[in-house]
């Protein structure tokens, strides 16, 4: 009975030990999956994103911090599961470099931006930016890799109804992100 029961427990250890998640590509549709799966950069197709990247804008410098976070949880209300990102940080800076916007340093999931989706096809990632205090400028960003040292950026933001009772008053609700399209940002 004793061996039964190592036996048992042995066997128990093995597999829990030795189960990982399902593997599947970083553009396998998430809805396709089972929960707890790892869509994992399998081919490095986030590699050439990686980087610190500068542009100037309206008299603005912008500098994204573009790194990768490989077996990110991902965390839907009906599905959980893994995945390769890229995370951007960034630096906003008047033309006086007076630092006006700065999330290099924060660790809270707000003002981050994780990649969402990649297309590999046609050298584009879409990022989802939850937006900065109140989540002002929550929307999509877009990066088209043009050549080995220069992204072409996208930024969509979704419109916001603010009141007192949602954004205390006081609170800084400017976006420091460039509100436009196809503007080129250069590899550092």
């Amino acid at each position: 009975m004793k061996n039964l029961k190592n036996i048992l427990l042995l066997s128990f250890f093995i597999s829990a030990f030795s189960c990982k998640a399902q593997q599947y590509p970083l553009d396998t549709d998430f809805r396709n999956i089972p929960n707890n799966s790892y869509l994992k950069d399998l081919n490095n197709e986030l590699d050439p994103y990686i980087g610190t990247y500068q542009t100037i804008f309206n008299g603005k410098q912008i500098t994204l911090f573009v790194t990768k976070e490989p077996h990110k949880l991902i965390d839907y209300v009906t599905r959980k599961f893994y995945r390769d990102v890229l995370s951007i940080k960034f630096v906003v800076k008047n033309s006086n470099g007076v630092i006006l916007q700065d999330t290099q340093n924060l660790n809270s999931q707000n003002n981050t931006i994780y990649s969402m989706r990649i297309n590999p096809y046609h050298n584009f990632v879409t990022f989802n930016y939850s937006g900065t205090n109140c989540n002002v400028g929550n929307g999509r960003i877009t990066l088209k890799k043009l050549n080995i040292t220069q992204v072409s950026w996208e930024y969509l933001p979704d419109d916001i109804i603010l009141d007192n009772n949602r954004c205390p008053p006081g609170t800084d609700i400017n976006i420091y992100l460039p509100e436009t399209k196809d503007l080129i940002f250069t590899k550092q």
